[in-house]
């Protein structure tokens, strides 16, 4: 197979590639402070999922989505922003479209917060009306690449933030051109570790980052990529193994 992008394939090359996952990459079209695109959850979570696919088998990866639930991110310019619940309309019709055409596994790898209940929402009344339907989700790959790398990666609040250290960092590792660090500020709110306070993004920050994005760099985000990939690739090829099932003891 010469690609792993869905919309590059056709009738034949897709049935002679014998397809049996399919990635989906979910993101947002909203602000991300003045140093970053405004595709970027979109940008970083297809890049993640094509570099995966390319080292799997029968995979490809389903065009990305470039809207999300971004409501609470609107005081800046630019979002453009679903419901959650079209967003989650659209999740399901997308799984449902897979399951059509008889491909049994999928894995959504999110890059955006304002996603990860309308995903759950979706994903879990899928699994209820298609038991044997094989998913999984990645919801929140910032937390993951933290959880992976030395606790020494990042130099504020573990990386974290919207358009923060770590995101500016993957954002410089993947999409360099369009990352402008000339303009890279944000603010770091005091957060209770142990009950979430809703907030509107504009809360946060008085500007369209939050975290310190001027501590990124693209070495920070090449670690981050490549310690996602190699994990989600090792975690592909355990659930093939192991049927899609959690193991049992």
């Amino acid at each position: 197979m010469k690609t792993v992008k869905l919309e590059e394939l056709n009738e034949h090359s897709f049935q002679e590639s014998k397809i049996d996952k399919v990635i989906m990459a979910i993101g947002s079209t909203e602000s991300h402070g003045a140093h970053l695109p405004f595709g970027c959850d979109s940008l970083v979570s297809y890049d993640i999922a094509h570099a995966l696919a390319s080292r799997l088998k029968n995979t490809v990866v389903a065009p990305p989505l470039w809207f999300g639930m971004s409501g609470h991110y609107r005081h800046k310019p630019m979002c453009i922003s679903l419901s959650d619940e079209t967003l989650i309309k659209v999740i399901k019709e997308m799984l449902e479209s897979v399951i059509h055409w008889g491909i049994n596994k999928v894995l959504i790898i999110n890059g955006h917060d304002g996603n990860i209940a309308a995903i759950e929402i979706a994903a879990r009344q899928i699994k209820v009306e298609h038991p044997d339907f094989n998913l999984a989700v990645l919801d929140a790959w910032w937390v993951t690449a933290g959880n992976l790398l030395p606790e020494d990666t990042f130099e504020v609040w573990n990386g974290m933030g919207h358009g923060g250290e770590g995101e500016t960092s993957i954002g410089l590792a993947m999409f360099p051109a369009l990352c402008d660090m000339s303009r890279a500020k944000g603010m770091i709110p005091e957060m209770d570790s142990n009950v979430k306070l809703i907030w509107n993004f504009s809360e946060l920050t008085d500007f369209g980052a939050s975290g310190a994005p001027e501590k990124a760099t693209a070495e920070k985000g090449r670690k981050m990529k490549d310690v996602l990939v190699d994990y989600l690739v090792d975690f592909v090829n355990r659930m093939d193994a192991q049927g899609w099932r959690y193991k049992i003891k």
